[in-house]
């Protein structure tokens, strides 16, 4: 088949090319190179942390690991940002409705977007639990992002999909528990647990009526003409979700950076201050930038085979889904868990079979498995920072 006649033919191009000696990188070359130089200086980051921390907690230095605690909550936005870029533009590439540089810089400008129209996920955030005040209250949040943070750079090496939201609240979760800080359970259930299995729910039954809706409506139009509509659609549809994926992911690092400023005094966590909205927004933009190519393969081709009608079904569902749960309900949910829903969704109208149920099951896995292993490494970050500073 020739690759204008497959509709994974842009990615497979960008796997397979080559780079001449002395010729400049493939954009896919590039976006892989600098999640993984990340990668390598993980272990150095976190060890840095909890010594900057330890020497923190012994010097009293309040302010100086708060400046330390703002960072690393950026440095998971940009985490995040790479890491999720696949949910938005993952099927737009694979169905060649984008090329891959339109596709990254629509997503970022659009996620730079959504992340300055809202602010009521990140004060959910915030709520999670109830560090204790000052330099203590300051270990606790840095803790919970570190777990975080190591959790997507293990599912972003092994291309899993997996959700950075949640990865956050378990590393929060998990440090509020080894620190014995309040954990506000009634809003980890009904703004977190609920959702979670709500919103993959909801996004596959969704697109599942839309594809079905669709292939009703054009079933007798000739089937180029509506791939080329779509394509165009698509580039819509791609949009809506860049900027559902920003209004959902940005605030939720606010919400961290929020807790840490109630800790130290800086804040009532009433508002969150201008400065905190741009940079979270800044951050996720640029990770977006970055791109999340290994993630961006599983979604766009190992899922199910995609066509800009499926393509355009799964991120318009999707992008109702993060919509109504932002401004409504005020929930956190997983952009990944619901794209990912949705691509399955659509692709169960062709037959159960089209869905690759090995891949998703995979998927699956990884979503169970993400706020307890982020709690997890979160509450040894915590109890290894605070051995040492006390």
């Amino acid at each position: 088949m020739s690759a204008a006649g497959n509709p994974g033919a842009t990615l497979a191009a960008e796997d397979a090319k080559g780079t001449a000696p002395g010729a400049e990188p493939s954009l896919a070359e590039q976006a892989r190179r600098g999640p993984r130089k990340f990668w390598l200086a993980l272990p150095v980051g976190i060890v840095a942390v909890m010594l900057a921390g330890a020497l923190g907690l012994r010097q009293d230095a309040q302010t100086a690991v708060l400046v330390l605690v703002v960072v690393v909550a950026l440095v998971f936005d940009y985490t995040n940002g790479f890491h999720d870029a696949a949910n938005a533009i993952a099927t737009s590439v694979s169905t060649r409705a984008l090329t891959p540089r339109v596709a990254l810089l629509m997503a970022a400008v659009m996620n730079m977007v959504g992340a300055l129209l809202g602010v009521a996920v990140a004060k959910t955030i915030s709520e999670v639990i109830t560090p204790p005040t000052g330099l203590h209250g300051l270990t606790v949040v840095a803790a919970g992002v570190l777990g975080a943070i190591t959790w997507n750079m293990i599912t972003w090496y092994f291309g899993l999909p997996s959700s950075s939201s949640h990865a956050l609240i378990g590393g929060v979760v998990g440090a509020g528990l080894a620190s014995a800080s309040s954990v506000n359970w009634s809003s980890v259930v009904d703004k977190v647990a609920i959702p979670m299995v709500v919103s993959p729910v909801v996004g596959f039954c969704l697109a599942y009526l839309v594809m079905v809706a669709i292939l009703w409506i054009f079933r007798r139009a000739h089937p180029s003409r509506v791939g080329r509509r779509f394509r165009v659609a698509q580039s819509l549809s791609a949009a809506s979700l860049a900027l559902g994926h920003g209004l959902q992911d940005a605030q939720k690092t606010m919400g961290i950076i929020v807790l840490a400023l109630v800790t130290t005094g800086h804040s009532t966590g009433d508002t969150v201050p201008l400065w905190v909205i741009v940079s979270c927004a800044g951050a996720l933009s640029l990770g977006t930038y970055a791109g999340g190519w290994r993630i961006m393969r599983t979604l766009g081709r190992k899922v199910i085979e995609l066509d800009p009608p499926k393509g355009f079904a799964a991120e318009a569902t999707a992008s109702m889904v993060l919509y109504v749960t932002a401004y409504i309900w005020h929930a956190p949910i997983s952009t990944t868990h619901t794209m990912t829903a949705a691509i399955m969704g659509v692709g169960a109208t062709k037959r159960l079979s089209a869905v690759r149920w090995g891949v998703a099951g995979n998927i699956v896995t990884a979503w169970i498995l993400t706020m307890p292993m982020a709690a997890a490494v979160a509450a040894v970050v915590y109890w290894l920072v605070h051995f040492f500073g006390a």
